[in-house]
């Protein structure tokens, strides 16, 4: 009897499991983890983000509206293209008193010096005037500048000219003006990011015109995957992305000359300008994309790494290990190549890798 009480017990026991097994199996395949998108227009341009969650979202309307307000808050700040933003108003003062700001501009000014700082002045936030010359932002110039032209601007740039005091930005040069493009689409995602993470999210994905910020998982548990853009043009036309980056966590901003340019009577120049020289690069670099935990440090970089040569970008990267950086090399022969920074995991790279 106590054998065959053992024996029913056990056999109970085993019945049990496999009973919890199937429920659980169920409960898996009945309840999969749902992808809740939002998607919109900000910047000129669209984001995209994704937030994974076990159950449906019960107010997305919310969560919408949540994210548009912090993104209409951003762009009264930093968007030159707002006539009455904050940082139209500065620019239009033409004094050297000190001028009042948000936190959230003295901020994104100050990070932006610091990176200047860091990139031999390669990143430059100043050149709002430089671009006008070259035919880009809200009150372009039409034709080629002269040198001249671009000297009398060059006077008035550099990260030298702006300074703070007591939560006020002062000018040192009354015809100086900011513009924060480079880096402003990375705050921005960097805001929204912040803002769902204070919501309890943990499995998140926010990209804002290809600038990415991720968090956890995606939707099948695995690693977010974040494609590296194939530069237009050259023998792959028919491949979107040139490599893959895999993700739990962290920032990835690219900046290249294909994603904006101008037809300058016939000449076609790319929007990456050299704010040392005040002339547009020319180099065989295609495309930067950086990574870091911030998406504003992240997209400032690959702004600063683009308007440098190749083997200078390669130096100063490896003396700031806040950030990595992947590199898409052109030849005349139309090949490309990629390179990377110490740290870089790429895959599924369509072109060599050189280092």
């Amino acid at each position: 009897m106590t054998v065959l009480a053992n024996y029913c017990l056990i056999s109970i026991f085993r019945n049990a499991q496999l009973l919890l097994g199937i429920l659980f199996l169920w409960s898996g395949c009945s309840y999969p983890n749902l992808v809740n998108t939002f998607s919109g227009s900000t910047m000129g341009t669209t984001y995209s983000i994704k937030i994974i969650s076990q159950n449906p979202f019960q107010y997305p309307s919310k969560i919408q509206n949540s994210i548009d307000s912090i993104l209409t808050i951003v762009n009264m700040q930093l968007s030159t293209w707002i006539p009455d933003s904050e940082i139209s108003q500065f620019n239009f003062n033409q004094s050297v008193d000190p001028f009042p700001v948000s936190e959230t501009f003295a901020n994104v000014v100050r990070t932006s010096l610091e990176i200047s700082q860091k990139t031999d002045h390669y990143f430059d936030v100043t050149v709002f005037d430089l671009m006008s010359l070259w035919g880009f932002g809200p009150n372009p110039k039409s034709g080629l500048p002269s040198h001249e032209e671009i000297q009398k601007v060059l006077n008035y740039t550099g990260s030298k000219i702006i300074s703070f005091e007591n939560g006020s930005l002062i000018k040192n040069n009354p015809a100086t003006k900011l513009d924060l493009n480079a880096i402003a689409k990375g705050y921005a995602v960097d805001e929204v990011f912040h803002f769902l993470r204070f919501k309890g999210y943990s499995d998140l994905f926010v990209e804002i015109g290809g600038e990415v910020r991720c968090l956890g998982r995606n939707q099948k548990n695995k690693y977010w995957s974040i494609g590296v853009e194939n530069p237009p043009a050259g023998k792959k036309l028919d491949r979107t992305f040139a490599a893959i980056i895999y993700s739990d966590g962290g920032s990835i901003a690219t900046s290249g000359n294909y994603r904006n340019f101008v037809d300058m009577e016939g000449d076609i120049l790319g929007h990456t300008i050299n704010p040392k020289t005040g002339y547009p690069v020319q180099t065989n670099i295609l495309s930067v994309t950086v990574q870091s935990k911030s998406c504003m440090i992240a997209d400032a970089w690959a702004t600063a790494l683009m308007a440098m040569e190749y083997e200078l970008g390669v130096k100063i990267a490896s003396e700031n290990p806040e950030i990595k950086a992947i590199w898409i090399l052109g030849a005349k022969d139309g090949t490309r190549r990629i390179a990377s920074s110490h740290g870089v995991q790429i895959e599924d790279s369509i072109y060599e890798i050189i280092r």
